[in-house]
């Protein structure tokens, strides 16, 4: 089986979130159970100098969309047993950062044009074209309208994954018309239309042959109005099409006895971490002590990730607990405000680290005997798996994928990997870390609860073998039904 992923970003050439992990990670999990599983993706400025020397080019031809006939280059290149397929187009795309320009629009529908036409140049025939988020959307719709009929896309069926359904590329209806060259009759309800306007993500809800999103739980949850950003009604009529996977990590990658950013290696031993602690705390500026619980967070500090209810308890929790924090992160000015003066005013107890740093992250992960992470949503989420791996015990919120991966201990049977809540409100949330920090004090209870975490399998084996069954459903029926018939 053959499988194309379209995605806007992936590690090791491009990351702004948890997509480049999955789109990178993924693949090679495939890989392993003899799947050629590919990747295409921009040829960003962001990409690093010396991976990007290693792409050659491949192919050079010109993309029309709307009215524009734009210059396309291909370039090739095989990155750790991948093979990566860069879209180069230096007007789109060599620019610093990723999104959040004014002409991301035509960006990203240029994007999806190119995919279609790129594989016309590739010695690969795809099976399965897995999109995700919404700067894919619009290539499940082009599978089914203008290139129903291709043969350079014959019998290819589409996966479309939801990583976030709160970013969805909703622009203009008239701006996707004319990027598009599509009529009026692809702009009504049961189409591209949303709410008067036009969204890139509708078009792969609608088009895919098939919908993945990161979790079972979050797949639940989006069918819901609370969650479903407005297009719960379409995703539960979908609901047979719809799956939750839930994301893994690269054990390889991170490892915390192989890590080069730890100060000392380990795997289960408490006394060993502990030294990372040790590391941390001095590297931070913290008091240094084996006995004090350290509660690490790592993330952007945006509401969703629940931080207006770190906010609301975070002096009171500095001013009744015997206990530290390290936090890592950017985001929102009145958080990194508020944090930043309670360092200031608690430099014995809080720590802060604006921006991100790869080699703190990991440190902190490593040092923290606790994890916070108490989201308003949280599709999935891999900061908890990472702490998990880590041997960090996850204070969660239970929804979306933490809901999935962290189950609240009990003290009478022994059973859970971390401490969780269900109701968004600051006394939940402060009354789980309070009862996190009691328990940290029994030590035996404490190495009940790591080696529950460290019983769990968080790699890709089985989402990638869940995904499998996916690709395997639809590539067994895909010569069963004619194409679409090819809409103008």
């Amino acid at each position: 089986m053959n499988i194309l992923f379209a995605t806007s970003e992936a590690v090791p050439l491009a990351k702004t979130g948890g997509l480049a992990d999955v789109a990178g990670a993924l693949p090679k999990a495939l890989s392993r159970r003899g799947v050629d599983t590919r990747v295409i993706l921009p040829k960003y400025e962001e990409i690093p100098q010396e991976l990007a020397a290693q792409f050659e080019q491949v192919a050079h031809f010109t993309v029309s969309f709307g009215w524009r006939n734009q210059y396309c280059g291909l370039l090739q290149a095989e990155l750790d047993g991948i093979v990566y397929y860069l879209i180069d187009n230096e007007f789109y795309f060599k620019r610093r950062g990723l999104y959040g320009y004014g002409d991301d629009a035509e960006r990203f529908v240029f994007f999806c044009f190119a995919v279609m036409e790129a594989v016309r140049y590739m010695d690969f025939h795809p099976d399965i074209v897995h999109c995700h988020d919404w700067q894919t959307g619009l290539i499940p719709f082009l599978l089914k309208t203008r290139y129903a009929f291709d043969p350079a896309w014959a019998y290819t069926k589409s996966v479309f994954t939801i990583h976030n359904l709160k970013y969805q590329g909703v622009f203009g209806i008239e701006q996707l018309k004319d990027l598009t060259g599509a009529g009026d009759d692809l702009f009504r309800y049961d189409s591209l239309e949303f709410h008067g306007a036009a969204s890139c993500m509708k078009g792969g809800l609608v088009y895919a042959d098939k919908l993945t999103t990161v979790s079972g739980t979050y797949a639940e949850e989006i069918k819901s109005e609370y969650f479903g950003e407005h297009l719960d009604s379409l995703l539960r009529y979908r609901s047979g099409d719809l799956v939750g996977i839930v994301n893994g990590i690269d054990e390889e990658l991170f490892d915390p006895m192989n890590d080069p950013a730890l100060h000392t290696p380990y795997r289960d031993s408490l006394s060993r971490k502990r030294k990372n602690k040790i590391e941390l705390q001095r590297e931070t500026g913290l008091p240094l002590s084996e006995s004090v619980p350290l509660i690490g967070i790592v993330s952007r500090l945006v509401e969703q990730k629940g931080f207006d209810l770190i906010t609301a308890t975070f002096e009171e929790l500095l001013l009744t607990e015997d206990a530290q924090y390290v936090i890592l992160g950017a985001g929102e000015e009145r958080y990194e405000q508020f944090l930043k003066e309670m360092s200031v005013r608690y430099p014995d107890k809080a720590a802060i680290r604006l921006g991100y740093d790869d080699r703190l992250a990991r440190r902190i992960y490593a040092g923290s005997d606790l994890f916070a992470m108490p989201s308003k949503f949280e599709p999935c989420g891999l900061s908890q798996l990472l702490a998990l791996r880590y041997r960090s015990v996850p204070i969660v919120r239970e929804t979306g994928g933490l809901k999935d991966t962290v189950q609240a201990y009990d003290e009478y049977t022994g059973e859970g990997n971390g401490f969780s809540f269900s109701n968004y409100n600051a006394h939940d949330y402060m009354y789980t870390v309070r009862r996190a920090l009691s328990l940290y004090r029994n030590e035996e209870a404490w190495k009940q609860i790591v080696r529950n975490g460290a019983k769990e399998d968080y790699s890709w084996n089985r989402s990638a073998k869940a995904y499998l069954s996916v690709y395997t459903q639809l590539a067994a029926h895909r010569k069963e039904k004619e194409p679409w018939p090819a809409i103008s």
